[in-house]
């Protein structure tokens, strides 16, 4: 079992404490099975130091609209057209590094699932719209010695991983619209991946780094206890490749 983070206010792009933030996700958890007045009361309980909260744990629970803003670092910086980048490289034969103009001219695939967290909440029937990983992967040319697929993010903290056959998924995204339009960014814009059959920490926001390595390394929270595999509704279990 790994150590406790340091629970003492954080610099920027450092994680927050685990117990402050598996807390309040308890909270949340909480929220989607009481009655509406307890969520309410709990939204309003913790709403009233969102100013004061750079860490976004305020906004953990569930509303109306589903999604809630959070991260994991104490801030992130914002990225646009001007300034953002996203490089693929590790064990591949032709590295590159894509900008917000070169992914929108890549063929996008729209989906629509629901997003499961692990939590409790879901919000059904969401578009996802991008480029599918599997695409820039093939434009990188995997080399033999490739069986996994890093994913790091520029607020500085988060990480992800996925074995190279579940990168390759058809239902694997580098995201760049949601709801139909495109992604701001409280929900991990300018892009983030979004991994559609897993929950929805393996869909790790402000995307900036795709690294092909030999084995699977685990993300920030695979590192603190969660599933490296995280099938909806069977975790660490068997999944078979979608038909559409």
């Amino acid at each position: 079992m790994n150590p406790e983070p340091s629970e003492q206010p954080e610099e920027r792009g450092k994680p927050i404490g685990r117990r402050v933030l598996l807390g309040t996700l308890g909270l949340g958890a909480l929220g989607v099975v009481a009655a509406p007045g307890l969520q309410r009361g709990l939204e309003s309980f913790l709403g009233s130091a969102a100013d004061k909260d750079p860490t976004g744990l305020t906004g953990l629970l569930p509303n109306g609209g589903g999604f809630r803003y959070y991260s994991v670092a104490s801030s992130v910086p914002h990225k646009d057209d001007g300034n953002y980048r996203l490089t693929v490289d590790g064990l591949v034969d032709r590295p590159k590094t894509y900008t917000l103009a070169d992914l929108r001219a890549l063929p996008q695939t729209r989906m629509v699932k629901d997003v499961q967290c692990v939590t409790g909440w879901r919000v059904p029937h969401t578009p996802f719209e991008g480029v599918r990983l599997s695409r820039l992967l093939d434009a990188a040319g995997a080399r033999p010695t490739a069986g996994a697929v890093r994913f790091t993010c520029f607020d500085g903290t988060y990480t992800e991983s996925l074995t190279l056959d579940q990168a390759r998924r058809a239902d694997v995204l580098v995201a760049l619209r949601m709801q139909d339009k495109d992604l701001g960014h409280s929900h991990g814009g300018p892009v983030r991946l979004y991994v559609a059959p897993m929950y929805f920490y393996k869909s790790a926001k402000w995307l900036s780094g795709i690294t092909l390595t030999d084995e699977v390394e685990p993300g920030y929270w695979e590192e603190r206890g969660y599933d490296v595999d995280a099938w909806v509704g069977r975790s660490n279990g068997r999944d078979d490749e979608p038909t559409s």
